[in-house]
């Protein structure tokens, strides 16, 4: 059986979703937010991917038949219902960021609007596909902030099973890689993947020094006309790796003229000390264009303690560090409901932090120009969508934020002096796609831009500067009205 993602689900959104439809329920128009509460490893922000595979999973519901479901939902009290969900498509709305957008805690990432019962059984897909992709999304970011260099992806062997490696490797691209080894990605996406050799072709000549040489022989001869990257730690990076790779290359006539570049990979040892030895003897044989590419459980930290040692490394190569995002695995998409038939909802929590914001919100980003600088991101503010603050910003006016917690920080805008865009946009009108379709190499561009609009301190991997990130006074006032009247009908509530 073919795997459809769209029902990759926990079955109580299916029981939930019996009881709407026989209650005569499942017509209620639901706004569900999804959306995270704090970034993984005291980033600063997260990084927006999987809403392109969100959408082709919405897009699958309603696709099998009603044998499928009889499999999860079995005897006559569900036969009704099975016939329902045999044809139930999704008829409503979805409004997401873009992928490469850079999102902060509690803002809306997708929010979608549709009848309740159409909207619920989407959570578990949705959030599965997500929190995987942002998860390593976020992760490659860091890794590659921590140095100027490239960095690949190569963590396939390291995922957990071929979805999360093919769409990893994407995730991974969008959020700074240069390249990936995942030759599915590479297919799908229409991009090169790219890949060098293991020590077992190395070996397969034997374990001798001579078997080296024949080695990487035989595969700058087979790979001519390519990128040549030569693996030289099998044995002794120094004493006949190296040397090794400088007889071969000079042996089939690769010098720093060969316009397709050229270089040696490391994968073991004290990577600063041999990069720096290794660069020295290339020099001295005459091949300064020699590339050096690192490999070796790597991540951001051992990256930047490298870059700080003065390791002479060109390139990087990070496996199931950004593969599993191997510190911060779970990352905590939430999908929440907000408001049903016109009215908000919101969920109470002893937690603070579980304290949801209410309502159909739209996040603005505020963006100012700088005469050094040009471009700079200032704020973002998430607004009931048609409150005050929302139209101020929409028709370019003055207005002013103010923090949630304390309302002494504050920061006005005047008009003319800044500009805003919206961070959600409809992406599915009336069960349609609507969005446009973006190459992965656009939206890895998309993310690259939206970066260096961020000042540097809070592109920094160690304590980060926070943006300033609020929430419109309508949607305040609203969080705290709900809140206040609940409180007061728990403490009167009573039972016989």
């Amino acid at each position: 059986m073919k795997l459809n993602n769209a029902y990759c689900s926990d079955k109580y959104q299916y029981t939930m979703g019996k009881s709407f439809y026989e209650t005569g329920r499942k017509d209620r128009i639901a706004v569900f937010n999804l959306f995270y509460r704090v970034a993984p490893e005291n980033n600063n922000w997260a990084v927006v991917s999987g809403t392109d595979e969100v959408i082709e999973m919405i897009e699958a519901l309603g696709s099998e038949p009603e044998e499928f479901y009889e499999k999860f939902l079995p005897g006559e009290a569900y036969a009704e219902f099975r016939k329902y969900l045999a044809t139930m498509k999704f008829t409503g709305s979805v409004y997401a960021m873009r992928e490469g957008e850079i999102v902060f805690p509690n803002e809306p990432i997708i929010t979608v609007v549709a009848p309740i019962i159409e909207a619920q059984v989407l959570e578990t897909p949705m959030l599965c596909i997500m929190n995987h992709q942002m998860a390593v999304a976020t992760k490659a970011s860091r890794v590659c902030r921590a140095t100027d260099h490239p960095v690949s992806e190569f963590g396939s062997r390291r995922a957990h099973g071929p979805w999360a490696a093919t769409y990893g490797a994407k995730a991974a691209i969008i959020a700074g890689c240069a390249s990936s080894s995942n030759i599915l990605t590479g297919v799908l996406n229409g991009v090169p993947s790219t890949g060098t050799m293991a020590h077992s072709f190395v070996t397969s000549y034997g374990s001798n020094v001579e078997g080296e040489h024949h080695a990487f022989v035989d595969y700058i001869k087979t790979h001519m006309g390519e990128n040549l990257i030569l693996l030289i730690d099998t044995y002794d990076t120094l004493h006949c790796g190296v040397l090794n790779a400088i007889r071969s290359f000079r042996e089939c006539g690769i010098d720093d003229n060969y316009k397709y570049g050229y270089g040696i990979r490391l994968d073991s040892g004290d990577l600063a000390y041999l990069s720096i030895k290794v660069r020295k003897i290339l020099d001295e044989h005459g091949m300064k264009n020699c590339k050096i590419f690192a490999t070796n459980a790597l991540d951001e930290y051992l990256i930047s303690d490298l870059e700080r040692q003065g390791a002479k490394i060109d390139s990087y190569g990070v496996g199931d560090a950004i593969a599993t995002s191997k510190a911060a695995p779970c990352f905590g998409n939430v999908y929440k409901l907000v408001q049903i038939d016109g009215d908000p909802v919101l969920k109470r929590s002893e937690d603070l932090i579980k304290l949801i914001n209410p309502g159909f919100q739209i996040t603005w980003r505020i963006s100012v120009n700088d005469a050094d600088n040009g471009e700079c991101y200032e704020a973002d503010v998430t607004c009931l969508r048609g409150d005050a603050t929302d139209r101020k910003i929409s028709s370019g006016r003055n207005f002013t934020i103010y923090d949630e917690i304390d309302r002494y920080k504050f920061k006005s805008f005047e008009k003319g002096g800044y500009t805003a865009r919206p961070l959600q946009n409809e992406v599915i009108k009336d069960g349609k796609r609507v969005a446009p379709v973006h190459s992965l190499m656009e939206k890895k561009a998309f993310y690259e831009d939206t970066l260096h609009h961020f000042s540097p301190s809070e592109r920094r991997l160690i304590n980060p500067h926070y943006f300033k990130v609020d929430i419109s006074d309508n949607l305040r006032d609203l969080k705290l009205k709900m809140i206040d009247k609940l409180n007061k009908e728990i403490e009167k509530f009573k039972i016989d």
